[in-house]
């Protein structure tokens, strides 16, 4: 029997950022997944504060070279790949000099975010499915992690629903309370705009004027995760009336960890019955 396989996209992993709950978590759990008898690929940006050299990372040639448009503008898509220190696993990086070649991440020496969050994650996002793509890898599960990876779930049950890489994709979502969608400008849905998918079609990511990242992500998952102890009251209110499964909140990060591969056992196990 093949194993199982869990695609992991996430905008932070310690040690390569060490930003909080986010980078802290998916260093344990991708680690974790492997050594339960899972295969996985770990998909993250390459901000330029990641040191290449300390972390050994290099180009992955047969990857690269793609073109990836946001706000009409086509910027080259370069994957690198590193071995995480200490697990047998490694996680791929996607580059690009205009948005991720900065020192800082989110925000700048003066803590002011950056104004192209925006376009970085529709880079993200959509360079992210299309490397999957080209890995040729088809996930039973693919679990995100943080707001930079909150289109990634619309584009799947969208976009790319009757792709053979991602159509029996089950898709669980991490949801953090560090979401950054408040400053985003308001032609957000037009960058995010993808092949036939209009502005028009990504409007529930919308509300009058203003990025509302849970309420877009909510309508296209199977499995949400609390990844944060609590939430503001408006995503609070949108979690509770999401017709997704929620798995509440774990203070233990170990006994968390497990939470979420009990539930990938449970969910490939429920596809082989299917299958039977």
């Amino acid at each position: 029997m093949s194993k199982k396989r869990v695609l992991f996209i996430t905008q932070e992993m310690n040690p390569y950022t060490a930003l909080g709950e986010v980078s802290d978590f998916v260093r344990k759990l991708p680690q974790k997944t492997v050594e339960k008898g899972f295969e996985i690929r770990v998909l993250m940006p390459k901000f330029g504060s990641i040191n290449e050299r300390r972390h050994r990372l290099h180009e992955v040639v047969r990857l690269s070279g793609m073109n990836i448009i946001v706000d009409d503008e086509d910027y080259p898509l370069i994957i690198k790949v590193a071995s995480l220190p200490g697990a047998r696993l490694q996680v791929y990086f996607l580059d690009n000099e205009e948005f991720f070649r900065r020192k800082f991440v989110f925000h700048d020496k003066d803590e002011k975010v950056y104004d192209d969050n925006e376009d970085r994650m529709v880079f993200f996002c959509k360079g992210a499915l299309e490397t999957v793509k080209k890995f040729g890898w088809a996930p039973d599960i693919i679990h995100c992690h943080g707001w930079m990876t909150s289109l990634v779930p619309k584009y799947i049950k969208t976009v790319y629903q009757n792709d053979p890489i991602f159509q029996d994709s089950k898709i669980v979502y991490s949801l953090y309370n560090n979401d950054l969608s408040d400053t985003f400008s308001s032609q957000f849905l037009e960058k995010a705009a993808i092949n036939d998918l209009g502005a028009d079609q990504l409007s529930e990511y919308m509300t009058d004027g203003k990025a509302t990242l849970a309420k877009g992500v909510l309508n296209h998952i199977d499995i949400l995760v609390e990844g944060s102890e609590s939430f503001d009251e408006d995503v609070k209110a949108l979690v509770d009336a999401s017709d997704a499964r929620v798995i509440p909140y774990v203070e233990d990060i170990e006994e968390s960890v497990m939470q979420c591969i009990d539930l990938y056992k449970e969910i490939t196990a429920d596809e082989e019955e299917e299958e039977a």
